[in-house]
């Protein structure tokens, strides 16, 4: 189909509604809606091409290889929530921690073991940190950005074994196969990862909160007793009540096996085809070494639980549960996916290069960061902001001069913006209810240092377009 303003018609469609709505869905699905019906437009021949698009989507080997990856891994939380390994955890660091700079320090050592989901992070670190709040002697807002940036900015910048390395594999994926691209999706997440400046920075400012900046506490005072401090972290979420079983090694044995195993596949897979160990990782297929990992993970974890004389009944249950509570993520990938399509048939990117010519190569980098921040700001969602603007940015990227890696470092930085700053964001809504805050005043208070975090990157952004 001839490039016409139609092209971009779906995209003016999804951000208003997103905006509007606060909810990123239903945009996403007017403008796959919108985009069928331009391609076919009657009343029965648009529904069948948006199913059309979606179908094909959903019968990729690599995408129906993400929906298992990212299923399966919210099934594995569940199975970990439910016997007690996220309680277990809690209450064994929380007896062993008796200053302020030990408790600091677990929540950014603990990364290691729990970096999976922003969600996972807060439901193991936020119960201690809340056990221990007059050791810590800081604010409860400092504390839950201290913590917050312990998660989504870190959990972007790690390659492997976490609920978000699929999602974005995939976006960069069907964006760069609509441009008819050939670049490895997995490499150019890499090398996009350094580009991230945004999350880089505002892990560097929860670092100087947390050692380096005078602190003030809304701790509970001395009063209050230690028994009313026991009984509000242990009632502060679901994964640490008190009705559950204390087992930490159910939290430890399946993070060890999930990421040593992925490590291990990754580099089985690569030094299959005869190449040296750090080669042996970057030409591996990735995603499969993930699936194949986690699968394995999920039937020792549950041998594992069989042997403790947990009921398989509600293992399965449990796994279901948590499997299910990411089905909406999956249903959003579906609709992404769908969606580049239909606006790759339409000719988004012969419009895009035909009318973005007038934009200075120095200046599109940091402009789409800046919008993509707006954006991820007023829905609340970082998937959402990914979803919508990377087809945008890499088909930029293709047709300027305008260095791929850093354009897509770009996206994902603007998404993850949105996922700190906004009152909207899972992880504001999230690390507020656990803490006891109040969600537009803890918004408020993190809002400035996060605003700080997004100028150094637009900075950043403009010098670097100069140099790549």
């Amino acid at each position: 189909m001839e490039a016409n303003w139609l092209a971009i018609l779906p995209f003016l469609v999804v951000i208003p509604i997103a905006i509007y709505t606060k909810e990123v869905l239903p945009g996403l699905i007017v403008g796959l809606v919108v985009g069928s019906y331009i391609i076919s437009p009657s009343i029965v021949g648009g529904m069948e091409t948006m199913l059309f698009y979606v179908v094909q989507a959903l019968i990729d080997e690599n995408n129906i290889k993400i929906v298992v990856f990212l299923y399966a891994f919210s099934g594995l939380v569940g199975i970990i929530k439910v016997s007690g390994g996220i309680k277990g955890f809690v209450e064994n660091a929380a007896e062993k921690i008796t200053t302020k700079k030990q408790a600091l320090l677990l929540t950014y050592v603990s990364t290691i073991g729990t970096f999976s989901a922003p969600t996972f992070r807060f439901v193991t670190i936020a119960p201690i940190m809340k056990a221990l709040l007059k050791k810590v002697k800081m604010s409860t807002k400092e504390l839950g950005f201290v913590i917050e940036t312990t998660a989504t900015p870190v959990i972007v910048l790690i390659p492997v074994a976490t609920a978000f390395v699929g999602y974005m594999v995939s976006i960069i994926q069907v964006s760069v196969q609509n441009e008819a691209g050939t670049a490895d999706p997995y490499n150019l997440f890499l090398q996009s990862i350094p580009f991230n400046f945004f999350a880089i920075v505002i892990i560097l400012v929860g670092i100087y909160l947390s050692f380096f900046h005078p602190s003030h506490t809304d701790a509970p005072t001395e009063m209050e007793g230690e028994e009313k401090e026991e009984e509000d972290w242990r009632d502060c979420h679901p994964a640490v009540s008190r009705e559950l079983p204390s087992k930490p090694w159910n939290l430890i044995l399946p993070i060890v096996l999930v990421i040593t195993l992925t490590l291990f596949l990754t580099w089985w897979d690569g030094y299959s085809e005869g190449v040296s160990v750090f080669e042996a990782f970057m030409q591996a297929d990735v995603l499969q070494a993930m699936v194949i990992a986690l699968l394995f993970t999920v039937f020792i974890t549950i041998a594992f639980l069989l042997f403790q004389r947990f009921q398989l009944s509600n293992i399965i249950t449990s796994f279901i549960y948590g499997g299910n509570e990411l089905m909406s993520v999956i249903v959003l990938l579906s609709v992404v996916w769908g969606l580049a399509s239909v606006t790759d048939d339409l000719g988004f990117s012969e419009f895009v290069t035909a009318h973005t010519e007038w934009i200075p190569d120095t200046f599109i980098v940091p402009l789409l960061f800046v919008f993509g921040a707006v954006i991820s700001y007023f829905i609340g969602s970082a998937w959402g902001t990914w979803g919508i603007l990377m087809p945008l940015g890499i088909s930029l990227s293709l047709t300027t001069d305008v260095s791929l890696p850093l354009i897509i470092g770009a996206v994902f930085a603007s998404g993850s913006f949105g996922a700190v700053a906004s009152p909207l964001s899972d992880d504001t809504n999230t690390i507020a209810k656990i803490l006891g805050l109040q969600v537009m005043d803890y918004a408020k208070f993190k809002l400035k240092p996060a605003l700080i975090a997004a100028g150094i990157a637009t900075v950043l952004y403009t010098g670097f377009s100069f140099f790549l």
